[in-house]
């Protein structure tokens, strides 16, 4: 397949937002388009969606591919999987890039079966390199870094022979690039064309439900694991995040166990962040949990054992028993404040 050298984003929708993961990709996505020498293209797919172009443009994009329809208000896996295939086949992108949300984990799959191109699942970083197999050396193509195996290798999948090249990405692995105000860039309406497709699935009602909490966006988080021993401890969590200005988080463990609600979990199966400060209060630093809090600026490890995994990722840290030292540490806090 021939390509016109564009870097597509799929600009995934929150309401009538842009989601977070989408603008991360941006970001991403300018990357990977200076190293190639390529531009970089966002689409949406909606109806009234025109004034988000001009966040797609601000935050990178030097071309919008934009499908406007009421059929495409709410997302359907058939009508979406349509008009995104039939504007790849003719425009015919190097690389296509998914947030790995329900939405993105659900549109792109379709997508690459029907194209018959490669698709690597739940990626954490993305480079431009080179890859040689059976004697032939590829040059310029799309490294996919995804964790394998529970988290313990981390691998590096390549799709060389057939395009586009494509990728879901984690949430919170990207920065969000600083949007430029006043930035544009080409706007492209895109026909709609679902006369035939079938109606296999209906909308009748939609019911939303915000998160508890925004992990991705704290400076701060602390976060308990297993070793807080109950729920109940779990205040003690609250108060010194309350004290901090930041938000609890918990572990895999932890949020399994009943201790708090999911939409706090931090982790390969939870939400990537990278706060300025992560305090880690009695978890044991598993590398699926290491996964998704180990880019933070500085991190604070509590836990009784010494030998513990998280004291090797952690700059400082305290050996002792965190239903002890937190009472210390929130007294002298007051204290301080």
């Amino acid at each position: 397949m021939a390509t016109h050298g564009e870097i597509w984003v799929y600009a995934e929708l929150e309401g009538r937002k842009i989601a977070g993961v989408s603008l991360e990709l941006l970001g991403k996505g300018r990357e990977l388009a200076q190293a190639l020498g390529a531009s970089l293209a966002a689409v949406i797919l909606g109806d009234r969606t025109r004034a988000l172009a001009d966040v797609l443009f601000a935050h990178g994009a030097d071309t919008v591919y934009m499908a406007e329809d009421p059929r495409l208000a709410e997302y359907t896996t058939l009508p979406f999987a349509r008009v995104l295939t039939d504007l790849v086949r003719e425009r015919r992108p190097e690389i296509v890039l998914y947030g790995a949300t329900p939405l993105g984990r659900d549109l792109a799959p379709r997508v690459a079966s029907a194209l018959r191109a490669g698709l690597t699942a739940d990626c954490t970083d993305l480079q431009i390199g080179s890859y040689e197999s059976g004697g032939r050396l590829y040059q310029r193509k799309l490294l996919q870094i995804r964790p394998a195996w529970g988290g313990n290798i981390i691998a590096t999948i390549v799709s060389p022979d057939v395009l586009p090249q494509m990728a879901t990405v984690r949430e919170g692995v990207m920065h969000v690039p600083e949007p430029v105000d006043g930035r544009r860039g080409t706007l492209i309406e895109v026909p709609v064309q679902l006369d035939k497709e079938p109606e296999a699935v209906r909308i009748l009602e939609r019911t939303t439900h915000p998160r508890r909490v925004d992990l991705r966006a704290a400076n701060i988080i602390v976060s308990g694991g297993y070793g807080m021993g109950a729920k109940e401890n779990f205040a003690l969590l609250e108060e010194l995040a309350a004290l901090l200005g930041g938000q609890v988080g918990a572990s895999r463990a932890a949020v399994d166990a009943g201790f708090i609600h999911p939409d706090h979990q931090v982790g390969q199966t939870g939400t990537t962040v990278r706060p300025k400060l992560y305090i880690a209060c009695g978890i044991s630093g598993a590398v699926q949990h290491r996964a998704g809090m180990e880019e933070s600026g500085k991190i604070l490890a509590i836990n009784i054992d010494p030998d513990a995994p998280i004291f090797q990722l952690a700059h400082y840290g305290i050996v002792g028993d965190v239903r002890e030292v937190l009472p210390r540490l929130i007294k002298a806090l007051k204290g301080k404040l």
